[in-house]
């Protein structure tokens, strides 16, 4: 399809056309992840995940609605593209809160400038990392101050957070270094990105399909919904609690999230 870079732009409230290089990555990827909400909704409301890109450019730009990984890092693919980025969609296991050998259900980007491999990812919903270059032992911190790190071992690249818990989506217990997800560069063709996403939005008794999750990034912090259960952290201060009514849920959904459901659509989401 032809990408509307402009409603694009204006989606992710970014008012200059960011370059192709390093910084404009670093510059979309952050602009990308502050305004489009992590969120599985159209799971528990029966709609499924299209993952083609007109289906997540409907969705994500056209009718302001959140997505998962497969959703936000096509639409992410999709714009650097355009923007004549040189990309290629990745497939991770999220070590992120597992407690067995995880399948390979997050997309990821790798995107190459001047020879140099940069893992990219506008789409991991339980944290937010920048862009990190391919090399044994990169660094990178966070905007809300959390350390991440990549390494390699018999698994492939695996990347790693060491941050305050707070600035998750809750799955972390402690302080410390945490395995987030692992990936190889293994070319992915799109029927495999295809499988992945229908394992990951129909199995049952997995994250996505037994809980509501619906996360975003703040400024300096990081705010997320996981069934009635609400977390934020943003300037340094935390707030918790348990949503009892639906008519919060949904003022909360809009305000915080940008997501409109109708009463009868968050009647549906089965919580209340």
């Amino acid at each position: 399809m032809s990408f509307d870079l402009d409603a694009y732009f204006e989606r992710i409230r970014l008012a200059e056309r960011p370059a192709c290089d390093l910084d404009g990555l670093a510059t979309l990827q952050r602009a990308h992840r502050l305004a489009i909400p992590f969120e599985n909704l159209d799971i528990r409301l029966g709609r499924g995940i299209a993952i083609d890109s007109e289906s997540v450019f409907a969705k994500l730009v056209t009718r302001r609605r959140g997505g998962y990984c497969f959703e936000q890092n096509r639409l992410f693919c999709d714009a650097l593209t355009a923007l004549g980025f040189t990309v290629r969609p990745l497939l991770a296991r999220v070590w992120f809160g597992a407690t067995v050998t995880p399948g390979r259900t997050h997309m990821v980007l790798l995107v190459t400038i001047d020879g140099q491999h940069w893992l990219a990812d506008a789409g991991f919903g339980g944290s937010y990392s920048p862009i990190m270059p391919l090399i044994e032992g990169a660094e990178a911190t966070a905007p809300d101050g959390a350390l991440f790190r990549l390494i390699h071992d018999a698994r492939g690249w695996v990347l790693s957070r060491d941050g305050n818990p707070a600035t998750t989506d809750g799955r972390e217990s402690g302080e410390g270094w945490v395995e987030q997800f692992s990936f190889t560069l293994d070319e992915v063709p799109q029927i495999d990105l295809v499988m992945s996403n229908h394992w990951t939005a129909t199995a049952p008794n997995t994250r996505f399909t037994d809980l509501v999750v619906v996360s975003i990034v703040l400024p300096h912090g990081f705010a997320a919904l996981t069934d009635r259960d609400y977390r934020r952290h943003s300037a340094g201060e935390d707030t918790s609690g348990v949503i009892d009514d639906p008519r919060v849920y949904r003022l909360r959904l809009s305000m915080l999230f940008g997501i409109d459901l109708s009463d009868e659509e968050v009647a549906r989401l089965g919580l209340f």
